[in-house]
């Protein structure tokens, strides 16, 4: 298989933990998403530590805040060399993202919708759209931000590529093989069927890192992939 699509979740809450997985992983895996959880645990020292093995770092932070903040923060992420970086699909932040970044090699990911909200959760929010339609509007807005990716449902996706265009990085959370708990996602779908409908990275988390061996579970998926590729064309 050429490089893989698929993006670990470092869900866990230490370096100890985190390195571990790392360790048990070894070259089965070549890119980690670090989100808040262990951030706020490590810090940048570890995605630093992450990067100077060799691995690609997704920072999945999903900034929202004024534009100068955002601005500054992303500036300094883009220094580090962290190869993706999430902020909320609200113009204000995303022109701020773009500029922070400058001429970094820093892709901007826009999180258009949480894989963990449904119907339900919108109409709390206030939200008369449904799930769909608020994901296009999102979608629309990050084009004209221009930044380099969505983040988005992998039952979104197909939608999305077809709003988004073929250059915009599109990664997926909510993806599990046939068979494996859902745990706290709503709209999931497995590796195959997200690739198919046009996602770039899977990011994968408890199906790989809570299993007793996570290097076969990872492979696992590997292979599953590789079996599915003549019908997703990936």
């Amino acid at each position: 298989m050429n490089e893989s699509p698929v993006i670990i979740a470092l869900d866990v809450e230490s370096t100890e933990e985190a390195r571990a997985l790392v360790r048990a992983l070894g070259p089965e895996a070549g890119f980690y998403k670090v989100g808040m959880e262990l951030y706020a645990s490590a810090g940048m020292e570890f995605v630093r530590e992450l990067i100077g093995e060799g691995k690609r770092v997704f920072l999945d932070m999903k900034y929202y805040d004024i534009g100068e903040t955002v601005r500054r923060a992303v500036a300094q992420v883009a220094r580090v060399g962290v190869d993706l970086l999430t902020v909320h699909a609200v113009g204000q932040v995303m022109r701020a993202a773009v500029d922070g970044r400058g001429d970094s090699k820093l892709r901007l990911l826009a999180v258009t919708v949480l894989t963990s909200f449904d119907q339900d959760d919108l109409h709390e929010m206030g939200y008369t759209c449904t799930v769909p339609e608020l994901v296009g509007m999102r979608v629309r807005t990050a084009v004209e931000a221009k930044v380099d990716g969505l983040v988005s449902s992998p039952l979104e996706v197909r939608t999305v590529r077809k709003l988004a265009g073929s250059a915009m990085t599109l990664v997926t959370p909510g993806v599990r093989s046939a068979g494996a708990s859902k745990g706290d996602q709503k709209r999931v779908a497995t590796p195959a069927e997200a690739l198919a409908s046009g996602a770039n990275y899977l990011v994968i988390g408890r199906q790989v890192t809570r299993a007793s061996d996570p290097a076969a579970a990872l492979a696992a998926i590997h292979r599953e992939i590789e079996v599915a590729a003549p019908s997703t064309g990936n």
